[in-house]
């Protein structure tokens, strides 16, 4: 199987953009063991709806608090989460909630974690031969006539890069809040062994701001002529 990192592609043109934040989030965290004051931000799930949880309160504004206070709210989450969801200091939750204007592309990625996309060009996808596809709804408000109507696609945590592209200096993973430290790669590698076979796009589990799909995904975008993503090729080990 080959992979592609998915990225916005800046030389269509395109002047659209989003300036929104999801409804819900954890909080961010400060860690007694590893001193470090850290969010992540970059697992995000827009088809969860908080809405049942009690204190919705707690969810809806940035902040940093003690890993013991995260934990508990993190608890209250869990049982809303989609199949093969993880959580971390910052995981957001529920739609995006904005504006946005511009001349958009059939996908839109102003985030680098984050792959919107037309509803046509995602009913279009839905005929393809592919898994894991999910759109969910956004609440932005367009300040042009005639907007698009755009979906946020959700993306699991999938996979991780291979050890051969990390530092061989680095530090294990802190014990208490699992805080790694390492910089995304230049050159990423990603380990074969850790890769989904279900799943056509992810994002990867140890660093949730790469978006990668399948050459399958690639091919259907093609051939449907769906353009706003250029694809650089991943490679394997």
């Amino acid at each position: 199987m080959n992979y592609f990192r998915m990225k916005e592609d800046r030389a269509a043109g395109y002047t659209g953009f989003v300036d929104a934040a999801h409804r819900w989030g954890l909080p961010g965290i400060y860690c007694p063991v590893c001193k470090s004051t850290w969010s992540g931000g970059a697992k995000v799930y827009p088809s969860v709806d908080l809405t049942p949880v009690i204190a919705l309160a707690d969810f809806e504004e940035a902040r940093t608090e003690p890993i013991e206070e995260y934990e508990r709210l993190g608890e209250l989450v869990r049982p809303l989460l989609p199949p093969g969801a993880q959580l971390e200091p910052g995981a957001a939750f529920g739609p995006l909630v904005g504006r946005a204007q511009g001349r958009f592309g059939q996908f839109v990625s102003n985030y680098s974690f984050l792959i919107l996309i037309r509803r046509e060009a995602y009913e279009q996808l839905q005929s393809e031969p592919l898994r894991g596809l999910k759109g969910c709804r956004m609440e932005v408000r367009f300040r042009q006539r005639n907007p698009p109507e755009l979906l946020e696609l959700e993306l699991i945590p999938n996979g991780r890069v291979h050890p051969d592209c990390l530092p061989p200096d680095r530090k294990p993973p802190c014990p208490r809040c699992h805080r790694r430290g390492i910089p995304l790669p230049k050159d990423i590698l990603l380990d074969a062994t850790t890769l989904p076979t279900e799943l056509d796009l992810f994002r990867l589990e140890d660093f949730p701001t790469v978006v990668v799909c399948t050459k399958r995904f690639v091919e259907a975008c093609q051939r449907l002529g769906l353009d706003g993503l250029a694809f650089a090729p991943l490679p394997v080990r």
